[in-house]
């Protein structure tokens, strides 16, 4: 299987996904600006996406799929389906438990992520919508589950395409159902659990013709035999270090949530709208590289190819340097047109154009720490090592919050995007000093390869830096077709001066056409 071209497609299709969530943030931003009442939605979904995480994309994923690419390798069909029915037996029932918890101690759960709205209408309205989306977390867990075992088998099409869905149903929801409701904000968390239901839908017939559509034990005693099965009982040991590891990551964000919520209104609504466009180069690129990844590098640890498992971990890092650079340097330097463009309509106005610029300017900081993490996790992950993260995760927790004690007096919501990004960074440089210790990481001539790509970016930042400073991008806002135009110009002609640099000090795509085995 060719993995630039798995990772491409991906890509490709996360990239449609990313559009529909800026088409979502940007009619969110047009629609209600960045006020008390989006910080009270953009709470109340944190608590779900935090548990999905945690659930899902996170701790289950990284103890599941290599697991089940171990079995796989060993084309024991059979053994599989049995280890995809007892994992999603022990899944079912215990998210069931969850959402029950989370829907009752709704009031409680806002109290704890942010203590800012205590006493205000925005907790009220947080509460609300908590527990309007918290059966999310139920839903997208067991499209996790889906999309692991359709990874596993190199189905990555339906998975990368998924969250297209939730991104209509929320757009769908502001549109159609928001002028009717007597508070419209209410309409984005309707719109979450739509998206929900519609994500599990379409993976039940990709499943089925793979033939591992899970069945579910309702029963009594179903429990007991799904925990009694030795592999599931293998990923639940597994789990318990993942769950640690994403959970060290999601205190973070608890603690960064509470704090924004202590600062000036709107400051959780301009974190969001830069996550936005973060999460743009981190899915592209980390998302889709490391989940064409930890398959391959289960494999190819399962079968004992350790120089195999380190080329590939080569291979994407590489890459991720290649593609990461150039995005960083972006939000860095050419935030204001971006946000200008994609948000400046409507409520939102030109001091959360430039809230939101800086919040892009900080995260462009760890951006490339950000992206690395994803790639060199699933090194260990793809080992079944899973506690040397968690070790290290500790201890950036504790880095990102005293750096927090240092930025956020200093730059205010910004301050919390550069904490991480900081936090990201030497996330990223542990994980590759423990892989490198392993062994893991044949010598590539890094400084060399580092070196082009430095001399490549020179002219590319010059030409973005005049670009933000050529146009008065918030004025331009009477004329918005001509501003993205502008946008599209500026944004290509760098492209295509990045790439031909690249080419003239020897850097080719050839070297990026790897087959897996």
């Amino acid at each position: 299987m060719n993995l630039l071209s798995a990772a491409a497609k991906v890509s490709s299709l996360t990239m449609l996904s990313r559009i529909t969530g800026l088409l979502r943030e940007t009619l969110i931003a047009r629609s209600f600006g960045a006020s008390e009442w989006t910080d009270a939605f953009n709470v109340a979904f944190r608590l779900p996406n935090l548990l999905r995480r945690l659930f899902a994309e996170g701790a289950f994923s990284q103890a599941f799929v290599p697991i089940l690419g171990e079995i796989s390798s060993n084309g024991d069909q059979k053994q599989a389906q049995i280890l995809v029915n007892a994992v999603a037996t022990l899944l079912f029932w215990a998210l069931l438990l969850t959402v029950l918890l989370g829907v009752i101690g709704a009031p409680l759960l806002i109290l704890v992520i942010a203590t800012g709205f205590k006493g205000s209408s925005t907790y009220e309205a947080s509460v609300v919508m908590t527990r309007i989306m918290f059966p999310y977390i139920g839903l997208i867990s067991m499209v996790s589950l889906s999309a692991g075992i359709l990874n596993t088998f190199q189905r990555f099409a339906i998975p990368a395409f998924t969250p297209v869905l939730l991104n209509l149903a929320l757009i769908g929801s502001a549109v159609f159902l928001a002028p009717h409701l007597e508070q419209p904000i209410y309409a984005l968390s309707i719109g979450v659990l739509l998206g929900g239901i519609l994500q599990l839908a379409i993976q039940v017939p990709a499943l089925a013709r793979l033939g591992l559509l899970p069945r579910i034990g309702l029963l009594p005693g179903a429990i007991k035999r799904a925990a009694a099965n030795p592999e599931a009982r293998r990923v639940l040991k597994l789990m318990g270090p993942a769950v640690f590891a994403v959970s060290v990551a999601q205190i973070s964000l608890i603690i960064n949530t509470n704090i924004a919520s202590r600062l000036p209104a709107g400051s959780v609504s301009w974190l969001s709208y830069a996550d936005r466009l973060m999460e743009f180069p981190t899915a592209l690129l980390g998302v889709a590289l490391g989940t064409v990844l930890l398959p391959s590098l289960s494999k190819a640890n399962a079968q004992n190819d350790l120089k195999h498992a380190g080329e590939l971990l080569v291979w994407g890092l590489q890459l991720t340097f290649l593609l990461a650079a150039p995005c960083a340097l972006t939000l860095f330097i050419f935030g204001e047109p971006l946000a200008a463009v994609l948000y400046h309509y409507g409520k939102f106005n030109a001091l959360d154009v430039l809230m939101t610029q800086r919040a892009l300017a900080a995260y462009g900081v760890g951006l490339i720490g950000l992206i690395l993490v994803k790639i060199l996790a699933p090194g260990f992950y793809s080992r079944q090592d899973i506690r040397t993260p968690v070790k290290i995760g500790l201890l950036v927790l504790v880095v990102t919050q005293l750096a927090n004690l240092v930025f956020v007096p200093w730059l205010g919501h910004a301050g919390l995007a550069l904490s991480i990004g900081v936090g990201a960074c030497l996330n990223a440089s542990l994980l590759w000093i423990g892989l490198s210790k392993r062994g893991a990481l044949p010598n590539a001539s890094w400084g060399k390869y580092l070196g082009q790509l430095c001399v490549a970016l020179i002219p590319f930042g010059m030409l973005l830096y005049y670009a933000a400073n050529a146009h008065d991008w918030i004025a331009l806002q009477i004329n918005p077709w001509i501003r993205i135009g502008l946008l599209a110009c500026w944004l290509s002609a760098a492209a295509v001066i990045y790439f031909a640099t690249l080419g003239l000090v020897g850097i080719r795509w050839q070297k990026f056409l790897r087959h897996a085995k």
